[in-house]
Protein backbone atom coordinates (compact mmCIF):
# COMPACT_ATOMS: atom_id res chain seq x y z
CA UNK A 1 0.00 0.00 0.00
CA UNK A 2 1.54 3.19 -0.82
CA UNK A 3 2.52 5.61 1.91
CA UNK A 4 0.59 8.63 2.56
CA UNK A 5 2.44 12.33 1.82
CA UNK A 6 0.82 13.74 5.09
CA UNK A 7 3.40 12.65 6.93
CA UNK A 8 5.86 14.28 4.44
CA UNK A 9 4.28 17.84 4.60
CA UNK A 10 3.76 17.53 8.68
CA UNK A 11 7.06 16.69 8.43
CA UNK A 12 8.24 19.97 6.50
CA UNK A 13 6.10 21.90 8.81
CA UNK A 14 8.01 20.94 11.75
CA UNK A 15 10.93 21.61 9.54
CA UNK A 16 10.07 25.03 9.24
CA UNK A 17 9.65 25.23 12.91
CA UNK A 18 12.94 24.18 13.55
CA UNK A 19 14.19 26.99 11.54
CA UNK A 20 12.45 29.32 12.96
CA UNK A 21 13.88 28.28 16.33
CA UNK A 22 17.53 27.90 14.78
CA UNK A 23 17.45 31.77 13.89
CA UNK A 24 15.55 33.11 16.43
CA UNK A 25 16.14 31.69 20.27
CA UNK A 26 20.19 32.14 20.53
CA UNK A 27 19.23 35.89 20.28
CA UNK A 28 17.26 35.47 23.16
CA UNK A 29 19.98 34.21 25.05
CA UNK A 30 22.43 37.03 24.38
CA UNK A 31 22.26 39.37 27.23
CA UNK A 32 22.51 35.88 29.42
CA UNK A 33 25.96 34.93 27.42
CA UNK A 34 27.04 38.33 28.35
CA UNK A 35 26.33 38.06 31.65
CA UNK A 36 27.39 34.03 31.96
CA UNK A 37 30.69 33.97 30.35
CA UNK A 38 31.82 37.40 30.18
CA UNK A 39 30.83 37.64 26.54
CA UNK A 40 31.30 41.24 24.85
CA UNK A 41 28.84 42.96 22.48
CA UNK A 42 31.07 42.86 19.17
CA UNK A 43 31.67 38.70 20.00
CA UNK A 44 27.90 38.84 19.95
CA UNK A 45 27.73 40.49 17.02
CA UNK A 46 30.77 37.78 15.47
CA UNK A 47 27.78 35.57 16.45
CA UNK A 48 25.12 36.92 14.56
CA UNK A 49 27.66 37.42 11.40
CA UNK A 50 28.95 33.73 11.79
CA UNK A 51 25.20 32.32 11.54
CA UNK A 52 24.26 34.35 8.50
CA UNK A 53 27.80 33.27 6.77
CA UNK A 54 26.73 29.55 7.79
CA UNK A 55 23.53 30.08 6.23
CA UNK A 56 24.98 31.58 2.90
CA UNK A 57 28.15 28.86 2.58
CA UNK A 58 24.84 26.00 2.89
CA UNK A 59 22.59 27.88 -0.07
CA UNK A 60 25.60 28.68 -2.05
CA UNK A 61 27.19 24.94 -2.09
CA UNK A 62 24.39 22.63 -1.56
CA UNK A 63 23.34 22.81 -5.25
CA UNK A 64 26.18 20.68 -6.37
CA UNK A 65 26.94 19.12 -2.72
CA UNK A 66 23.54 17.84 -1.51
CA UNK A 67 23.04 15.75 -4.38
CA UNK A 68 25.79 13.60 -4.23
CA UNK A 69 24.90 12.71 -0.18
CA UNK A 70 21.14 12.24 -0.49
CA UNK A 71 17.91 14.23 -0.14
CA UNK A 72 16.99 12.22 3.08
CA UNK A 73 20.65 11.87 4.87
CA UNK A 74 20.38 15.74 3.93
CA UNK A 75 17.20 17.17 5.66
CA UNK A 76 17.99 14.70 8.53
CA UNK A 77 21.50 15.98 8.95
CA UNK A 78 19.74 19.54 8.93
CA UNK A 79 17.43 18.16 11.70
CA UNK A 80 20.50 16.58 13.74
CA UNK A 81 22.31 19.40 13.38
CA UNK A 82 20.22 21.76 14.85
CA UNK A 83 19.07 19.73 17.75
CA UNK A 84 22.63 19.05 18.27
CA UNK A 85 23.09 23.41 18.21
CA UNK A 86 20.60 23.88 20.16
CA UNK A 87 21.89 21.51 23.52
CA UNK A 88 25.53 23.20 22.67
CA UNK A 89 24.29 26.34 23.72
CA UNK A 90 23.46 24.99 27.42
CA UNK A 91 27.04 22.63 26.95
CA UNK A 92 29.55 23.32 24.60
CA UNK A 93 30.92 26.98 26.48
CA UNK A 94 31.35 24.50 29.72
CA UNK A 95 33.64 22.29 27.82
CA UNK A 96 36.16 24.99 26.38
CA UNK A 97 38.40 26.43 28.12
CA UNK A 98 37.22 29.85 26.22
CA UNK A 99 33.44 29.64 26.75
CA UNK A 100 32.93 31.84 23.26
CA UNK A 101 34.48 29.43 21.47
CA UNK A 102 31.62 26.63 22.39
CA UNK A 103 28.85 29.43 21.39
CA UNK A 104 30.54 29.37 18.07
CA UNK A 105 30.42 25.90 17.64
CA UNK A 106 26.96 25.87 18.61
CA UNK A 107 26.22 28.30 16.19
CA UNK A 108 28.04 26.81 13.50
CA UNK A 109 25.64 23.77 14.13
CA UNK A 110 22.45 25.71 14.02
CA UNK A 111 23.53 27.67 10.77
CA UNK A 112 24.21 24.68 9.42
CA UNK A 113 20.94 23.04 10.46
CA UNK A 114 18.75 25.85 9.47
CA UNK A 115 20.56 26.74 6.02
CA UNK A 116 19.87 23.77 5.06
CA UNK A 117 16.05 23.44 6.40
CA UNK A 118 16.05 26.35 4.42
CA UNK A 119 16.99 25.12 1.08
CA UNK A 120 15.52 21.32 1.54
CA UNK A 121 12.22 21.77 2.71
CA UNK A 122 10.38 23.90 0.26
CA UNK A 123 11.27 21.61 -2.46
CA UNK A 124 10.56 18.40 -1.00
CA UNK A 125 6.68 19.93 -0.14
CA UNK A 126 6.75 20.78 -3.93
CA UNK A 127 7.61 17.54 -4.91
CA UNK A 128 4.68 16.24 -2.96
CA UNK A 129 1.76 14.86 -4.98
CA UNK A 130 -1.38 16.78 -4.97
CA UNK A 131 1.09 20.02 -3.71
CA UNK A 132 -1.63 22.53 -4.15
CA UNK A 133 0.69 24.77 -5.90
CA UNK A 134 1.22 28.62 -4.03
CA UNK A 135 -1.38 28.08 -2.18
CA UNK A 136 0.63 25.08 0.00
CA UNK A 137 3.45 26.88 -0.10
CA UNK A 138 2.33 30.25 1.53
CA UNK A 139 0.65 27.64 4.59
CA UNK A 140 4.16 26.16 4.36
CA UNK A 141 5.80 29.27 4.82
CA UNK A 142 3.40 30.05 7.74
CA UNK A 143 4.82 27.97 10.15
CA UNK A 144 8.38 30.06 9.91
CA UNK A 145 6.10 32.60 11.56
CA UNK A 146 4.19 30.40 14.16
CA UNK A 147 7.71 29.15 15.29
CA UNK A 148 9.65 32.50 15.45
CA UNK A 149 6.09 34.04 17.50
CA UNK A 150 6.21 30.88 19.45
CA UNK A 151 9.83 30.79 20.17
CA UNK A 152 9.46 34.74 21.69
CA UNK A 153 6.43 33.94 23.64
CA UNK A 154 7.25 30.83 25.24
CA UNK A 155 10.82 31.92 26.41
CA UNK A 156 8.97 35.40 27.79
CA UNK A 157 6.91 32.58 29.47
CA UNK A 158 9.29 30.08 30.47
CA UNK A 159 11.52 32.60 32.12
CA UNK A 160 8.87 33.97 33.89
CA UNK A 161 7.86 31.34 35.30
CA UNK A 162 11.45 29.55 36.02
CA UNK A 163 13.67 32.64 36.05
CA UNK A 164 16.51 33.03 33.18
CA UNK A 165 19.32 30.87 35.51
CA UNK A 166 16.94 28.16 34.11
CA UNK A 167 18.32 28.79 30.49
CA UNK A 168 20.00 25.63 29.66
CA UNK A 169 16.60 23.74 30.10
CA UNK A 170 15.38 25.88 27.70
CA UNK A 171 17.59 25.37 25.37
CA UNK A 172 17.27 21.40 25.85
CA UNK A 173 13.64 21.73 25.65
CA UNK A 174 13.78 23.77 21.83
CA UNK A 175 16.04 20.72 21.04
CA UNK A 176 12.89 18.81 21.25
CA UNK A 177 11.61 20.00 18.19
CA UNK A 178 14.18 19.12 15.33
CA UNK A 179 14.35 15.78 17.26
CA UNK A 180 10.61 15.32 16.13
CA UNK A 181 11.23 16.09 12.68
CA UNK A 182 14.23 13.51 13.15
CA UNK A 183 11.96 10.80 13.54
CA UNK A 184 9.53 11.73 10.86
CA UNK A 185 11.45 12.85 7.95
CA UNK A 186 13.23 9.21 8.84
CA UNK A 187 9.96 7.68 7.75
CA UNK A 188 8.21 10.03 5.70
CA UNK A 189 7.91 9.27 2.08
CA UNK A 190 10.40 11.54 -0.39
CA UNK A 191 9.35 12.20 -3.83
CA UNK A 192 12.18 12.64 -6.49
CA UNK A 193 13.28 16.34 -7.33
CA UNK A 194 12.62 17.68 -10.46
CA UNK A 195 15.99 18.54 -12.33
CA UNK A 196 19.56 17.78 -11.88
CA UNK A 197 21.89 19.20 -9.32
CA UNK A 198 25.38 19.34 -11.05
CA UNK A 199 27.16 22.80 -12.51
CA UNK A 200 25.82 22.11 -15.69
CA UNK A 201 22.18 22.22 -14.62
CA UNK A 202 23.51 25.88 -12.92
CA UNK A 203 24.50 27.56 -16.17
CA UNK A 204 21.09 26.56 -17.86
CA UNK A 205 19.42 28.28 -14.68
CA UNK A 206 21.46 31.16 -15.14
CA UNK A 207 21.00 31.38 -18.82
CA UNK A 208 16.66 31.97 -17.57
CA UNK A 209 16.06 35.47 -17.84
CA UNK A 210 12.31 34.73 -15.75
CA UNK A 211 14.59 32.99 -13.31
CA UNK A 212 17.61 35.69 -12.74
CA UNK A 213 14.81 37.92 -11.81
CA UNK A 214 13.15 35.89 -9.45
CA UNK A 215 16.53 35.77 -7.65
CA UNK A 216 16.27 39.53 -7.98
CA UNK A 217 13.19 39.54 -6.38
CA UNK A 218 13.76 37.03 -3.47
CA UNK A 219 16.58 39.21 -2.66
CA UNK A 220 14.66 42.66 -2.69
CA UNK A 221 11.86 40.20 -0.98
CA UNK A 222 14.51 39.31 1.83
CA UNK A 223 15.39 43.27 2.50
CA UNK A 224 12.30 44.36 2.80
CA UNK A 225 11.21 41.54 5.41
CA UNK A 226 14.23 41.95 7.65
CA UNK A 227 14.94 45.91 7.94
CA UNK A 228 11.69 46.21 9.58
CA UNK A 229 11.69 42.48 11.12
CA UNK A 230 15.08 43.04 12.73
CA UNK A 231 14.37 47.39 13.55
CA UNK A 232 11.08 47.39 14.34
CA UNK A 233 11.52 46.68 18.14
CA UNK A 234 14.40 49.35 18.32
CA UNK A 235 12.19 52.16 16.31
CA UNK A 236 9.12 51.39 18.92
CA UNK A 237 11.60 52.16 21.61
CA UNK A 238 13.61 54.64 20.37
CA UNK A 239 11.81 56.59 18.20
CA UNK A 240 8.50 56.40 19.43
CA UNK A 241 9.36 55.73 23.12
CA UNK A 242 7.88 52.69 24.11
CA UNK A 243 9.23 50.44 26.68
CA UNK A 244 11.07 47.55 25.50
CA UNK A 245 8.37 44.80 26.88
CA UNK A 246 6.38 46.42 24.77
CA UNK A 247 8.65 47.53 22.28
CA UNK A 248 9.45 43.82 21.49
CA UNK A 249 5.94 42.48 21.41
CA UNK A 250 4.98 45.67 19.10
CA UNK A 251 7.96 44.75 17.10
CA UNK A 252 9.08 41.14 16.17
CA UNK A 253 6.42 39.06 17.74
CA UNK A 254 3.04 41.36 15.95
CA UNK A 255 5.20 41.22 12.88
CA UNK A 256 5.66 37.54 13.32
CA UNK A 257 1.68 37.13 14.08
CA UNK A 258 0.71 39.51 11.07
CA UNK A 259 3.08 37.25 8.40
CA UNK A 260 1.94 34.25 9.71
CA UNK A 261 -1.54 35.18 8.98
CA UNK A 262 -0.65 37.03 5.92
CA UNK A 263 0.66 33.51 4.51
CA UNK A 264 -2.81 31.69 6.03
CA UNK A 265 -4.90 33.66 4.17
CA UNK A 266 -3.31 33.78 0.67
CA UNK A 267 -3.21 29.77 1.45
CA UNK A 268 -6.87 29.87 1.80
CA UNK A 269 -7.74 32.21 -1.89
CA UNK A 270 -4.56 31.35 -3.74
CA UNK A 271 -6.91 29.78 -6.40
CA UNK A 272 -8.71 32.58 -6.97
CA UNK A 273 -5.60 35.16 -7.14
CA UNK A 274 -3.28 35.25 -9.92
CA UNK A 275 0.26 35.17 -8.18
CA UNK A 276 2.26 37.82 -9.85
CA UNK A 277 -0.61 40.41 -9.07
CA UNK A 278 -0.85 39.18 -5.20
CA UNK A 279 3.16 39.41 -5.28
CA UNK A 280 2.53 43.31 -6.95
CA UNK A 281 -0.21 44.31 -4.30
CA UNK A 282 2.25 43.36 -1.65
CA UNK A 283 5.03 44.86 -2.52
CA UNK A 284 2.80 47.77 -3.09
CA UNK A 285 1.68 47.89 0.41
CA UNK A 286 4.64 47.15 1.93
CA UNK A 287 6.20 50.30 0.15
CA UNK A 288 2.98 52.19 1.75
CA UNK A 289 3.59 50.56 5.08
CA UNK A 290 7.43 51.96 5.43
CA UNK A 291 6.04 55.20 4.63
CA UNK A 292 3.01 54.97 6.96
CA UNK A 293 6.35 54.27 9.49
CA UNK A 294 9.37 56.89 8.14
CA UNK A 295 6.83 59.69 7.71
CA UNK A 296 3.61 59.56 10.81
CA UNK A 297 4.49 61.75 13.58
CA UNK A 298 1.32 59.88 15.81
CA UNK A 299 3.06 56.98 17.41
CA UNK A 300 -0.05 54.71 16.99
CA UNK A 301 0.33 55.04 13.27
CA UNK A 302 3.69 54.39 13.33
CA UNK A 303 3.55 51.15 15.01
CA UNK A 304 0.28 49.96 12.58
CA UNK A 305 2.75 50.74 9.90
CA UNK A 306 5.16 48.49 11.40
CA UNK A 307 2.17 45.72 11.66
CA UNK A 308 1.19 46.40 8.34
CA UNK A 309 4.47 45.47 6.94
CA UNK A 310 4.42 42.30 8.45
CA UNK A 311 1.40 41.89 6.37
CA UNK A 312 2.36 42.93 3.32
CA UNK A 313 5.37 41.23 2.80
CA UNK A 314 3.90 37.45 4.27
CA UNK A 315 3.13 36.37 0.81
CA UNK A 316 6.39 37.72 -0.83
CA UNK A 317 9.01 34.53 -0.04
CA UNK A 318 6.69 31.67 -0.31
CA UNK A 319 4.95 33.28 -3.81
CA UNK A 320 8.34 33.76 -5.14
CA UNK A 321 8.88 30.12 -4.85
CA UNK A 322 5.58 29.06 -5.81
CA UNK A 323 6.37 31.40 -8.89
CA UNK A 324 9.69 29.89 -9.46
CA UNK A 325 8.46 26.44 -9.33
CA UNK A 326 5.68 27.45 -11.81
CA UNK A 327 7.64 28.91 -14.28
CA UNK A 328 10.80 27.02 -13.96
CA UNK A 329 9.31 23.54 -13.55
CA UNK A 330 13.16 22.20 -14.06
CA UNK A 331 14.91 24.03 -11.40
CA UNK A 332 15.04 21.38 -8.27
CA UNK A 333 17.56 21.80 -5.85
CA UNK A 334 19.41 23.96 -7.73
CA UNK A 335 16.80 26.62 -8.14
CA UNK A 336 15.18 26.59 -4.65
CA UNK A 337 19.30 26.97 -3.36
CA UNK A 338 19.95 30.04 -5.55
CA UNK A 339 16.84 31.23 -4.43
CA UNK A 340 17.59 31.23 -0.52
CA UNK A 341 20.76 32.41 -1.22
CA UNK A 342 19.56 35.19 -2.74
CA UNK A 343 16.92 36.06 -0.04
CA UNK A 344 19.70 35.71 2.67
CA UNK A 345 21.52 37.82 0.86
CA UNK A 346 19.15 40.87 1.34
CA UNK A 347 18.52 39.66 4.79
CA UNK A 348 21.78 40.61 5.67
CA UNK A 349 22.50 43.32 3.52
CA UNK A 350 19.25 45.26 4.04
CA UNK A 351 19.04 45.79 7.70
CA UNK A 352 23.29 46.27 7.63
CA UNK A 353 22.65 48.88 5.23
CA UNK A 354 19.37 49.90 7.08
CA UNK A 355 21.71 50.45 10.50
CA UNK A 356 24.49 52.32 8.42
CA UNK A 357 21.99 54.91 7.53
CA UNK A 358 20.23 54.81 10.67
CA UNK A 359 23.69 56.25 12.59
CA UNK A 360 24.53 58.60 9.79
CA UNK A 361 21.36 60.21 10.47
CA UNK A 362 21.97 59.89 14.52
CA UNK A 363 20.09 57.19 15.52
CA UNK A 364 16.86 57.96 13.75
CA UNK A 365 15.75 54.96 11.97
CA UNK A 366 13.01 57.08 9.98
CA UNK A 367 15.52 57.81 6.94
CA UNK A 368 16.06 53.95 6.93
CA UNK A 369 12.36 53.42 6.29
CA UNK A 370 12.23 56.15 3.65
CA UNK A 371 14.83 54.21 2.05
CA UNK A 372 14.00 50.86 2.67
CA UNK A 373 10.82 51.32 -0.15
CA UNK A 374 13.27 50.72 -2.54
CA UNK A 375 12.80 47.24 -2.11
CA UNK A 376 9.48 46.73 -2.41
CA UNK A 377 9.29 49.33 -5.43
CA UNK A 378 11.72 46.99 -7.18
CA UNK A 379 9.36 44.13 -6.59
CA UNK A 380 6.54 45.55 -8.03
CA UNK A 381 8.15 46.79 -11.51
CA UNK A 382 9.73 42.92 -11.65
CA UNK A 383 6.41 40.99 -10.76
CA UNK A 384 4.52 43.39 -13.18
CA UNK A 385 7.20 43.19 -15.90
CA UNK A 386 6.94 39.46 -15.01
CA UNK A 387 3.47 39.33 -15.66
CA UNK A 388 3.55 40.96 -18.79
CA UNK A 389 6.00 38.01 -20.14
CA UNK A 390 3.95 35.67 -18.63
CA UNK A 391 0.79 36.24 -20.15
CA UNK A 392 2.79 37.47 -23.33
CA UNK A 393 3.85 33.68 -23.88
CA UNK A 394 0.82 32.05 -22.92
CA UNK A 395 -1.17 34.04 -25.06
CA UNK A 396 -1.95 32.38 -28.37
CA UNK A 397 -0.84 32.87 -31.57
Amino acid sequence: MRRSFALTRTACYIGYVTEAVAINFAPLLFLTFQETFGVSLSQLGLLIGFNFAIQLSVDAFSATLLGRVGLRRSVLLAHVSTCAGLCGFAVFPYLFSAPFAGLLVATLLCGLGGGLSEVLISPIMEACPQKGGAAAMSFLHSFYCWGQAGVILLSVLFFAAFGVAHWRMLCCLFALIPLAGVFLFAGAPLAALPGGSGFFHLRGLFKNRVFLLMLVMLAAAGAAEMIMAQWASSFAQSGLGIGKTAGDLAGPFLFSILMGASRLLHALFAHRLRLFSVIAVSAALCAAAYLLAALSSAPLLALLGCGLCGFAVGVLWPGIYAASAEHVPDGGLPMFSLLALAGDVGCLSGPSLAGRVADLAGGDLRLPFLLATSAPALLLLCAAFLSHTVKKKSAPR
